[in-house]
């Protein structure tokens, strides 16, 4: 299939097909390693300067918001950075549908984003960023938070995620999965 989209597209267009199905992948793992969690394990702080997944789900919707539809689709910037690392308390389902929500707005954005934008440039935080820049950040950041997710969510539960079962020696033989 990768060689198929190579001739159909050139890398403006496989940069953005890529940043899309990187984002729709880390989403959909975000949500599978959050669920069955309790609140408290979703609030739950190592210590005064960790995190909670509670807080990096709070921030990643922050960012993305932030980044693509503020930097990139003119939205207004609503962001509380700081209110994203002060929570402790709240709904986990209602925060993973914010940033399900969140993920699916950016993901539509650059899914409609003309590569001739990717040049351009766009006020973001006090960053004069392009376009490509802008995208590139929020995948790199969201698959880095998503990271320490999956890792905090294996340390609550003991529990593997099962993400790449395809690659055991006890996989289907014949799996071929674009990363």
């Amino acid at each position: 299939m990768n060689v198929t989209l190579r001739q159909m597209h050139g890398p403006e267009e496989l940069f953005l097909d890529f940043s899309v199905r990187k984002l729709e992948q880390m989403m959909s793992r975000i949500e599978e390693a959050c669920s069955g969690l309790t609140p408290e394990q979703f609030w739950l702080r190592t210590g005064d300067h960790g995190n909670a997944i509670g807080n990096l789900v709070l921030h990643l919707a922050g960012n993305v918001r932030q980044w693509i539809l503020h930097g990139i689709a003119g939205q207004a910037d609503t962001r509380r950075r700081d209110a994203e690392f002060a929570a402790r308390t709240g709904d986990p389902a209602t925060a993973l549908a914010d940033l399900r929500q969140t993920v699916d707005e950016a993901i539509s954005v650059v899914r409609h984003l003309p590569p001739s934008r990717l040049p351009e440039h766009v006020l973001v935080q006090v960053f004069d960023v392009s376009v490509l820049d802008d995208v590139y950040h929020v995948v790199e950041h969201f698959s880095y938070h998503a990271g320490q997710i999956f890792l905090l969510v294996k340390q609550l539960t003991q529990r593997d995620l099962g993400f790449y079962q395809y690659l055991r020696k006890d996989g289907p033989p014949d799996t071929v999965i674009t990363p």
